[in-house]
């Protein structure tokens, strides 16, 4: 009785907001009392390449504050050799430093896809992560209606044993 009720209830409230399979897989799970939270950070992790986990190591490493302040060192580094430090026929880049300007492009061209592709697959992850915070909060919501349920349905039942009660205290006040 409880848990059909809550299902139909469950069922008209979520109608359309998500898709059918994800709604009777929650339910299933809680018809049967079974948990539906898992480690998703694991499970992502265990199916990506190897690919995919460089692209996100050198995103983390490329946005970092050390690699930053590294980067700028080097440039300041490049930049006090090439005009203060040695001679004027030994620099390999005079200023305006062509050959800095080179590298950094050919930087940018290498690093920019694959931040995106990292960045892409941050989006696969947090939508995956949405979907399962949605199943989580949706058997809770199940949990929370069938526990208002059978809350209502003790109340009344101790409603009518307590009305049982006073009727039969009332009978035998009335023989005394």
């Amino acid at each position: 009785m409880v848990i059909e009720t809550v299902l139909a209830l469950a069922g008209a409230v979520v109608a359309g907001s998500a898709g059918k399979d994800t709604i009777q897989r929650v339910f299933y799970a809680f018809r049967k009392r079974e948990p539906i939270s898992r480690d998703l950070t694991h499970d992502f992790e265990n199916r990506s390449s190897f690919g995919e986990r460089l692209a996100d190591r050198v995103a983390e490493v490329g946005g970092s504050w050390a690699f930053v302040s590294s980067f700028f060192a080097f440039l300041v580094v490049w930049a006090a050799l090439n005009i203060l430090v040695l001679p004027q026929h030994e620099r390999f880049d005079p200023y305006p430093f062509i050959f800095l300007n080179l590298l950094l492009s050919m930087l940018a061209a290498v690093q920019a896809p694959i931040i995106m592709m990292s960045q892409n697959r941050q989006a696969v992850k947090d939508r995956i992560e949405a979907r399962h915070d949605f199943e989580v909060n949706l058997k809770a919501e199940l949990e929370i209606l069938s526990l208002h349920e059978k809350l209502d349905r003790l109340h009344a039942e101790h409603g009518a044993q307590l009305a049982g009660l006073r009727a039969l205290l009332e009978g035998r006040k009335g023989e005394d």
